[in-house]
């Protein structure tokens, strides 16, 4: 630490170039740190599920593939099992396609199985009775400006009806409210009778997307999903119980593999940033061939001249690194509420910042070889001659 000032010094005498590989590496520890919040946030899926209190079950193949509606009382007579509910898919847009609106074909019961969804009786018993009736949360009724009593007309990305058009029209109900701590997007759905929508798109009859299967003790999960994919082994629709979150997850793994695509995203990223920060550290090193001779010249051992310049690349990267994993974690849940949970990042964690400060090190240290191994060569003589 007794040299930290000289180490302080030697970064910032060129303040602009500095500066300017500061926010370089700002940057790209920033989108480490987001894109860490996105694979981190596929992975979590694989977690046990024991302890959680709602399952779903889907189709082993694929999320688009459907289940027969015969099965849900089969998986109702499991024990441990106290409610299954099943909803599909619907996919509406609202008048223009960027008015994406996150929407499902709903068993009867299916808000008795999310308690933290509240809704008045009295609209309740409105969508209960209403073919065509809808609720939404009131998070989305905010952002279109609906209400309840409202005729909405919904274009399906999928779902044709019978007679040919994809614009279905529905009344809205009931708006609905969540829990603070619900899931994020729980307030922006869209839920339709899944009967209507059954009898009336123009294909895929008596199918649903998946079941919800709501436990009488968070403790059997394990059992339960087991014996839920256990009644369709072998048959032509294999099904996986997975929690809430895999499932969710396994939406946008039909992309492609997140971990690949995120992991090579970060290789470009950061080869260019240790081509970026090697180029910075040997100017600065070239430019300063003087001043190190004068210190060996006073007593630093070679050793000592090798540590300073290897101290002042890993210090560039840790205070840019720092930097961007900061903003990262701040915005990282950020981004999730705002989105309305259309993007639900989770916060950055130690295993990030840990990642992080290693990978800080390690390219600090690398970019930092080279310059410093010089730096413990020059010669004296020939470094204050000029040569």
């Amino acid at each position: 630490m007794k040299y930290l000032h000289l180490i302080w010094a030697a970064l910032f005498r060129r303040k602009t170039r500095t500066v300017l590989t500061l926010v370089s590496i700002i940057a790209a520890f920033l989108l480490f740190g987001m894109l860490d919040a996105v694979r981190t946030a596929f992975d979590s899926g694989s977690q046990g599920i024991v302890g959680v209190d709602r399952l779903v079950t889907s189709s082993r193949y694929s999320i688009i593939q459907p289940l027969p509606e015969s099965l849900g009382a089969r998986i109702a007579t499991i024990p441990g099992v106290r409610d299954v509910g099943h909803a599909n898919w619907f996919g509406g847009i609202y008048q223009d396609p960027k008015n994406f609106v996150f929407s499902y074909a709903v068993s009867p019961n299916y808000l008795d199985l999310y308690p933290e969804i509240h809704l008045s009786a009295e609209q309740r018993k409105a969508f209960d009775g209403n073919r065509t009736g809808a609720v939404i949360g009131d998070k989305l009724a905010q952002k279109y400006g609906w209400k309840v009593g409202d005729k909405i007309p919904l274009q399906s990305t999928i779902f044709p009806l019978k007679n040919g058009s994809k614009t279905w029209t529905f009344d809205i109900e009931g708006i609905y409210t969540v829990d603070k701590d619900a899931a994020n997007g729980l307030d922006q759905l869209f839920m339709l009778h899944w009967k209507y929508f059954d009898e009336a798109n123009a294909f895929g009859n008596g199918t649903v997307g998946w079941y919800v299967d709501r436990l009488t003790d968070p403790a059997l999960g394990d059992r339960v999903a087991h014996a839920i994919d256990a009644l369709s082994a072998n048959s032509d629709h294999e099904t996986k119980t997975q929690t809430e979150q895999a499932f969710s997850a396994s939406f946008a793994k039909q992309l492609g593999d997140i971990g690949l695509i995120v992991g090579s995203i970060m290789g470009a990223v950061f080869f260019t940033l240790i081509l970026l920060t090697a180029n910075t550290m040997a100017q600065a090193v070239r430019e300063r061939t003087s001043e190190l001779a004068v210190l060996k010249t006073i007593g630093f051992s070679s050793r000592s001249v090798l540590a300073l310049v290897l101290a002042e690349s890993v210090l560039l990267l840790l205070i840019g690194g720092v930097i961007g994993l900061g903003l990262a974690a701040v915005l990282a849940p950020a981004i999730g509420k705002g989105s309305g949970g259309m993007i639900n990042l989770p916060p950055v964690g130690a295993g990030s910042w840990a990642m992080g400060v290693g990978l800080m090190v390690l390219i600090g240290l690398v970019v930092g070889a080279l310059p410093a191994w010089r730096a413990m060569r020059l010669n004296i003589v020939d470094a204050l001659a000029g040569r």
